[in-house]
């Protein structure tokens, strides 16, 4: 009789090419080679073997060499940027001035440069791009020619592909996606079908000024010693992954969670159902193990060291574990978690959370070390009477207190020297960042909040409000993040680039809830009136509203609204 214990799959890097590109990620080609391995005696069988195998043992490895494998993914280690949409695409006014842009031999319009063209997509005006610092770029005249008419999108010639182009916007001041390029390029007479990109993108140039930082963070040229055994385990970067390593690091590294996935792998995995690669648990765990055990972590034996150097083949490795099916388990009823663009972390945080406590294990929810309530405490302007509400929290958000930087000078000297070089075509100066202390931005925390459209109970009408926060209860473990972006004023997101510096030690005890104090009246608790709208219009809305309250199934449309 066959008796079969496990199923797995040998996957062999067939080649490695090399890429010479700035951050000296690697490319590869994959060829599988699948076996069907039986245990204890480890009995290897070439698959596809349909003579030697059972029927329904080969409809089982048919359906696990069909699946989709999260291991059939480049490891791209370099900085991604998620490219939003242009406002101005969808509505994009374009000039019927006859223009038709040959398919080569550009140059620009106001001068003689041959490289670093930008085709408006409005008038179709070919322009050189701006000046960098290392003599390369153009002469600016694409700005120029924007700010004399105001025409927002342009496409860089020579990077134009079947599979896209890369397009800057004037008015937004970032690289943009245009989702009707191919209908903009066609109204000059270019087919996107038959171009071929001749030039360094939009993407590679933008990463030139940050390699240097990118160096600083990785330490390039500093001889570190590098650390192995339990705890010492790395997560390989899956292509803009970060957030998710770093996440993970920092939950495995808190005795709660250790204690509630790693601690309890035997019974984890004893317990796990048939496809374990969907039960939360037993990846949370795999995950765990593989950071925690050391297994994953282990010097190289000198003998592997001699025969690389021998073999010239030494180079710089990035050790640690894959967690590409974590990734995808988690990721997969996330639409934005499950693409390769970059994330938030603190959204991936919370993410996780949920996940946590909607698999949790009996009683045990390891993420109670973030849980803390928070007292909000409002106070109606005109008749001083107050409402205390709580709210459960997992972390605490701080905006950035920009007028208390301590580095007022240094910034505003930084400033002109960097016009006066970009005036001038000179190399730009050292960054200078604003330097904010921590404790300024806990302060603006802790500031009174104007509430102006406020109902207040007691006048039974709108009246103006002032709220703050305190913490009613506080965690194990604070979470804390700095909420490092805004909105310009024409609503297009910008990030501040400043340094927090971070105590030691924080005391937060001021923000201690205190709860009503004497001599404070309460607010009634009265819920404001519901406003049906009486407007003509909107009389299918109301046949809608009356049917909500006089149906029997109010009560069940409330608890799905809660779903």
């Amino acid at each position: 009789m066959f008796s079969l214990h496990f199923l797995f799959f040998v996957f062999v890097f067939s080649s490695d090419l090399d890429t010479d590109d700035d951050l000296n990620s690697d490319d590869y080609e994959y060829e599988d080679e699948a076996k069907l391995v039986i245990f204890p005696d480890h009995y290897e069988i070439a698959l596809p073997n349909i003579e030697e195998l059972p029927a329904l043992v080969t409809i089982a490895c048919d359906a696990v060499l069909s699946s989709k494998s999260p291991y059939r993914k480049q490891d791209p280690d370099t900085w991604e940027n998620e490219l939003p949409v242009s406002k101005y695409a969808n509505n994009l006014t374009q000039l019927d001035n006859g223009v038709r842009i040959p398919p080569s031999g550009w140059k620009c319009a106001r001068c003689d440069l041959r490289e670093n063209l930008w085709l408006n997509l409005t008038d179709g005006s070919v322009l050189c791009g701006k000046w960098f610092f290392d003599s390369s770029g153009g002469n600016g005249h694409a700005l120029e020619h924007y700010r004399d008419m105001g025409y927002p999108l342009a496409v860089k010639l020579g990077t134009i592909t079947p599979d896209g182009a890369d397009v800057y916007s004037f008015q937004e001041e970032e690289p943009v996606l245009d989702p009707h390029l191919a209908k903009h390029l066609a109204h000059f007479g270019i087919d996107m079908l038959h171009m071929h990109g001749t030039e360094n993108g939009l993407r590679d140039n933008d990463i030139k000024p940050r390699v240097s930082e990118w160096e600083v963070i990785q330490e390039t040229g500093t001889k570190l010693k590098p650390m192995y055994g339990p705890g010492y385990t790395g997560l390989k970067n899956l292509g803009n992954s970060c957030y998710l390593s770093s996440v993970m690091q920092a939950i495995f590294s808190i005795p709660e969670f250790q204690r509630a996935y790693v601690g309890n792998l035997p019974r984890i995995f004893d317990y796990s159902p048939l496809d374990p690669t969907q039960d939360f648990n037993t990846q949370m765990t795999k995950l765990g193990h593989g950071l925690l055990s050391g297994q994953y972590s282990k010097p190289p034996v000198k003998s592997e060291l001699i025969e690389q150097v021998m073999k010239e083949e030494h180079k710089p490795q990035q050790n640690g574990i894959s967690p590409r099916m974590f990734k995808a388990f988690v990721s997969k009823s996330h639409p934005e978690f499950s693409s390769n663009r970059q994330q938030d972390a603190q959204e991936f945080f919370l993410h996780l959370v949920n996940l946590v406590e909607r698999n949790r294990i009996g009683s045990e929810n390891p993420s109670d070390v973030f849980r803390f309530l928070v007292e909000e405490r409002i106070q109606c302007c005109q008749t001083r009477k107050v409402r205390y509400t709580e709210r459960v929290d997992y972390l605490m958000q701080l905006p950035v207190a920009m007028e208390a930087a301590t580095n007022k000078d240094e910034l505003i000297a930084y400033e002109l020297t960097r016009r006066e070089a970009e005036a001038n075509r000179r190399p730009l100066p050292e960054l200078v960042r604003a330097k904010i202390p921590f404790s300024a931005c806990l302060q603006a925390f802790s500031e009174p909040e104007n509430v102006d459209d406020f109902w207040s109970s007691a006048l039974q009408a709108k009246s103006a409000g002032v709220k703050t926060s305190r913490f009613a209860s506080f965690p194990e473990y604070l979470v804390v993040q700095i909420k490092k972006f805004t909105f310009g004023l024409d609503w297009v997101p910008k990030k501040f680039d400043v340094s927090i510096d971070m105590p030691d030690l924080l005391d937060i005890n001021h923000l201690r809830a205190r709860g009503l104090q004497p001599g404070e009246e309460e607010l009634p608790d009265i819920s404001p009136p519901i406003v049906i709208p009486d407007d003509s219009k909107d009389r299918l809305m109301n046949q809608l509203i009356d049917r909500m309250y006089l149906s029997k199934f109010f009560s069940v449309v409330l608890q799905l609204s809660w779903v």
